[in-house]
């Protein structure tokens, strides 16, 4: 294949899917395949010689959409969404068409600067103070690892990047419970070790308690052991929750602690004035990331890390041997230097074809009405005896649990779940909340309507019928 034949072959691929998402909502929802059966269909060795296009295209669509979890699909209420609107995928067409590198100002001068105003677009949108910069990461993981690093250099006075951190006394990060695995990953990764990973007490409500928080810190302090970071879970994973952001940060200035805030998917809802209760005094955070691709159509990846003093960060992660510099060209920002990769994607161009595609009006629309029809859901749940919403947050998710008469409710919840997925109609994930089994629903995709999320009650109900029937313990 040449450049003269993109044009054709732009064409398929643009006709294959629009197809696919004319037809999506009929398909299964999670890949009914089973392991190592896509693998078995693929050749054993690279060829030697071209294929033609015709070939791979055509084994592209024999092959590959038979093992898709279809992500976009108006019924994918699992995990939280990596969601896609039409505008960010044009775009991302054209950022692969354009293959640009913008590793530096120089490399591309349009991909740094559009990432600069789209980060100052996004924090407008969030109402947060213009003091904050940043810049766009692949994911929340990252971000929150830069983050981690940053606090660890900063409480050893930067120190730990030529010294190394083992000659120091031992670092103590503290976290929320309920916060992502990617927090301890982290942790982990930076070399100060998840045994040192510290999580306070919670209070009814999950958030982190702030007396208990600083009960720790001067125990660790106590204990000659140095504190370095606070972080704190806006919107998490299992059960939505939320810290106290405003006077758990006041805890970690009273001890000089950077602070980073993980509202990776519940973020985009701030867009929203009427739920930015739930981060108030977010504005006293070092560094905040958010992930526009879980709720705002900017598609996968596309991670969004505020900075309160980006040259703190910059202080930790970059480094700039001479062939990176520019010379002679001065107050311009080079991106890498503010994160561990050298390499950046054009991401920038999906956030500005999506915000001008749809406005912010549009998109507050969308998380308006995910909020709205969830809470319906919800409430169908809780006034079903046969159930009991064990997870309920202001944004659109909840956790419920099956607890018929005369079962075990781990057992058969979890049986339930599974046997929707299999159905293929819907899909959700369960997870484990104060040692209960319990299923999530979340929505997100720009294709998911009222009746799709009303539809989730109605096949709960015809599945936990049949378990119930079935179950071993009936």
């Amino acid at each position: 294949m040449e450049y003269k034949d993109l044009e054709y072959w732009s064409q398929q691929a643009g006709q294959w899917t629009q197809e696919y998402y004319s037809k999506i909502g009929q398909q299964p929802v999670l890949s009914q395949v089973k392991p190592g059966e896509i693998k078995a269909k693929l050749h054993d060795s690279p060829p030697e010689n071209p294929e033609s296009m015709e070939t791979i295209f055509e084994d592209f669509k024999k092959i590959i959409p038979s093992g898709l979890t279809h992500w976009q699909h108006p019924r994918f209420f699992a995990y939280f969404n990596g969601n896609a609107s039409p505008a960010s995928i044009v775009a991302e067409q054209l950022a692969n068409g354009i293959g640009a590198n913008g590793m530096l100002w120089q490399t591309s001068p349009s991909v740094t600067e559009l990432e600069e105003q789209m980060v100052h677009w996004f924090r407008q949108a969030l109402d947060l103070p213009n003091t904050f910069l940043g810049l766009i990461q692949d994911t929340a993981t990252i971000a929150t690892f830069n983050a981690v690093l940053t606090m660890r250099e900063r409480g050893l006075n930067w120190m730990g990047l030529t010294k190394g951190i083992n000659q120091f006394p031992t670092l103590k990060v503290y976290a929320s419970s309920e916060n992502h695995s990617s927090i301890e990953k982290a942790v982990r990764l930076s070399g100060i070790g998840s045994d040192n990973l510290r999580v306070p007490d919670k209070l009814p409500n999950r958030s982190m308690d702030p007396n208990s928080l600083r009960s720790m810190i001067l125990a660790d302090l106590q204990n000659g052991n140095i504190p370095v970071g606070v972080i704190l879970c806006c919107g998490g994973t299992a059960a939505g929750a939320f810290d106290q952001i405003e006077d758990t940060i006041k805890v970690a200035k009273e001890f000089d602690l950077y602070v980073h805030v993980d509202a990776a998917w519940a973020g985009s809802a701030m867009i929203c004035p009427e739920f930015r209760y739930l981060w108030k005094g977010i504005e006293g955070a070092d560094s905040i990331v958010i992930n526009p691709h879980k709720w705002l159509g900017i598609q996968l990846d596309c991670s969004i890390q505020l900075l309160a003093k980006p040259e703190v960060q910059a202080r930790t992660v970059g480094i700039q041997p001479d062939y990176l510099k520019t010379d002679g060209i001065e107050n311009i920002t080079n991106f890498s230097e503010l994160t561990i990769a050298l390499g950046r994607r054009f991401r920038s161009l999906k956030i500005w074809f999506t915000l001008r595609a749809y406005g912010l009006k549009g998109l507050r629309q969308l998380i308006r009405d995910h909020v709205t029809w969830i809470k319906e859901l919800e409430q169908k749940f809780v006034n079903d005896p046969e159930f009991e919403v064990s997870v309920s947050t202001p944004l659109a998710l909840f956790g419920f649990r099956f607890i018929p008469e005369g079962f075990d409710s781990n057992q058969i919840t979890n049986a339930l779940c599974h046997a929707i997925n299999a159905d293929g109609r819907v899909y959700l994930t369960h997870t484990t909340v104060d040692g209960s089994e319990i299923i999530r629903v979340t929505a997100g995709t720009y294709l998911t309507t009222r009746n799709d999320v009303l539809m989730v009650y109605d096949i709960v109900k015809e599945f936990g019928n049949r378990l119930k029937l079935t179950h071993p313990e009936h």
